[in-house]
């Protein structure tokens, strides 16, 4: 399936959710010159009625959105590419694959995506076409072939039951970078804060100050968590 084929299912599926709404090519500020396929920054949220809210909320469009936290991890990449240049990196829950194109363009030797989304494997896809990157696709991390260097992960702990992941991500790799606006009492063995940004999801929810602070830790294996897939 080339460009053409997946841009065209994204904007079925958009559509289908919400009907007025369109993508379009954006550049994030600061990103160093990346470009994602995007909902529109001008989506018509007047004309939303209670069933469109409802499909959103059950039919989550993940992929459309360039989220606070991986915006920032991609920066962040861009910025500190001696922690992805020459290895193989994972980039788990992947969504628009912003996070994934930033390693790649940090000189990473790989790249492997992981998302149960098929439309976000295609939006990563379609992102990557688009920043003239290569990467790998898998749906599960049961599809993941041979050992990764680092682990990068944003936005994934918007619900506390994803925590155990955070463990798990050392079976797969010593390194692990992890970005995150949501758990304002994070505390996890093995893990530190690096820094901390402001920064806003595109196109831009209006989320409040609480959600614009993002923390971006650094997770270390030690030699009692190391393990396999």
């Amino acid at each position: 399936m080339n460009s053409k084929h997946r841009l065209a299912e994204l904007r079925k599926a958009l559509a289908d959710v919400i009907p007025e709404a369109k993508l379009e090519t954006a550049t994030l500020p600061g990103g160093g010159g990346l470009v994602l396929t995007l909902l529109q920054e001008s989506y018509p949220q007047h004309l939303l009625d209670s069933d469109a809210l409802l499909r959103i909320m059950n039919e989550p469009l993940y992929w459309a959105f360039c989220w606070a936290a991986g915006q920032t991890l991609a920066q962040f990449l861009l910025e500190h590419p001696d922690y992805v240049e020459g290895r193989r990196v994972l980039d788990f829950g992947a969504g628009s694959g912003v996070v994934a194109m930033a390693a790649a363009r940090a000189g990473a030797g790989s790249v492997v995506v992981c998302d149960s989304d098929t439309l976000a494997q295609k939006a990563c896809l379609l992102n990557a076409d688009l920043n003239s990157v290569d990467i790998e696709v898998i749906g599960q991390l049961s599809e993941l072939s041979g050992a990764v260097d680092i682990v990068l992960a944003a936005d994934v702990l918007y619900d506390r039951s994803n925590l155990h992941w955070l463990a798990h991500f050392f079976q797969l790799a010593p390194l692990v970078l992890l970005a995150d606006s949501r758990m304002k009492d994070f505390a996890c063995e093995g893990y530190r804060l690096l820094e901390r940004r402001i920064s806003h999801t595109l196109p831009d929810l209006d989320e409040s100050e609480e959600f614009r602070a993002v923390s971006v830790y650094l997770g270390q294996r030690s030699a009692d968590q190391q393990g396999t897939v």
